[in-house]
């Protein structure tokens, strides 16, 4: 198997394409190698290079060979800056393709590049994350053509939603699978003794109610109603802290410095309450030190990875009704308009039920579950993954 990455760069996607390959190497019965077409990009105010990636890092030790086409380059809305590809480039990428008896397309943006004339032919399963195929740039075009190609052979989508969308967007019913996402419930859990050294690493008393909002800054995340919410709470919750983490969730992004002072203007010492803590590597100790886990998205989203790490370590979801968002949360948490005030009261509401809302959390782990979600990937990549591109022209699967 080859998965063929846009670039290593925060966000939820990644982290789940790559526990998958995880997953699936760990099982024995495949072999995995990974294709970036960047290897560092700069997005959301930040300089991510494909080496520090904590997927990156994880694919590496865990003996999955990760390769690059080298492009370094600023993205605009999630699309592949170029789509016209050096000799070289083309080169590198037949190679790794040869290789390979299925290819996996991390969303349908690396298209792109397997669209190109003259690469060798291998069924491509393209793994759907959003659910906004139309904002996606040329990418739903370079999807539509794939299938047309007949390279196309599956899209797995995260969600419902992700389903729904794409089957209005004009991709044929029979190609969507939908495998919902999962966690590692063995990283994921409730745990005391990291909330404890968490809160005392950042100076948080330990009674203090505490709301994180991990995502990266994008203007599908609608992090001015995010702050416009947490000005109100924290000026009801005298203790309450904010953690913000994730891609341009520090302070030398100019962009959020701004919007922070439109929704705190004169009020500073409840803006500094807000913490910015930037892409962190120990998330599951993060959403245990949290009571709530927040989203306040206005598009895009499918299957929120983070409200299914945040309810796992204990954290109660509130969140906008987005994707299958309002679905994940149902009997777990609240789901809110997009309206500060009632953001802020849903916090203060799910603080106060955080006791009560604990045993239905602890009885859907195994919804969430990791080893569910892989196997399912395996059963799906079993299928489709006997030899249909060998001799140059499609034959009939057996």
């Amino acid at each position: 198997m080859l998965s063929v990455y846009e670039g290593f760069f925060s966000g939820g996607a990644r982290i789940v394409h790559s526990d998958v390959v995880l997953g699936l190497m760990e099982g024995g019965r495949q072999r995995h190698r990974v294709l970036s077409v960047h290897a560092e990009v700069h997005r959301e105010a930040t300089r991510q290079r494909m080496e520090d990636d904590t997927c990156y890092r994880a694919l590496t030790a865990g003996g999955v060979p990760v390769a690059s086409l080298g492009r370094s380059a600023g993205l605009v809305d999630g699309a592949v800056a170029a789509s016209v590809f050096s000799g070289p480039e083309l080169a590198e990428t037949a190679r790794a393709m040869a290789g390979a008896d299925v290819i996996l397309s991390l969303k349908e943006q690396p298209l792109a590049l397997l669209n190109q004339a003259g690469l060798p032919r291998r069924p491509v399963v393209v793994c759907l994350h959003r659910s906004d195929p139309e904002n996606q740039g040329p990418a739903l075009d370079e999807l539509k053509a794939a299938i047309a190609d007949g390279t196309v052979v599956a899209c797995v989508c995260c969600a419902e939603s992700t389903r729904a969308a794409y089957l209005a967007a004009g991709i044929p019913a029979a190609l969507l699978h939908v495998i919902p996402n999962g966690v590692d419930l063995l990283r994921f859990r409730p745990d005391a003794e990291a909330r404890h050294a968490l809160r005392a690493s950042l100076g948080i008393p330990a009674a203090a109610p505490v709301v994180v909002f991990a995502a990266r800054y994008a203007e599908m995340k609608n992090v001015p109603l995010l702050l416009r919410a947490a000005r109100l709470w924290l000026g009801r919750e005298t203790d309450g802290q904010v953690l913000m983490c994730g891609a341009g969730m520090t302070g030398e992004n100019p962009a959020l410095w701004a919007d922070i002072e439109v929704a705190f203007g004169a009020d500073r010492a409840l803006a500094e309450r807000v913490r910015l803590l930037g892409v962190r590597r120990d998330m599951p100790a993060v959403y245990a030190a949290a009571d709530v886990v927040a989203l306040t998205s206005s598009s895009g989203e499918a299957a929120p990875l983070c409200l299914i790490e945040g309810m796992m370590c204990g954290a109660v979801p509130v969140t906008t009704d987005v994707g299958d968002a309002a679905a994940l949360a149902a009997g777990h948490g609240f789901v809110t308009p997009p309206d500060p005030g009632a953001v802020a009261l849903a916090w203060s509401g799910a603080i106060a039920g955080r006791a009560d809302l604990g045993p239905a959390l602890a009885r859907s782990r195994e919804r969430f579950s990791r080893t569910r979600m892989i196997a399912a990937y395996a059963a799906l990549l079993d299928r489709v993954g006997r030899p249909v591109f060998r001799s140059g022209e499609p034959q009939q699967s057996p």
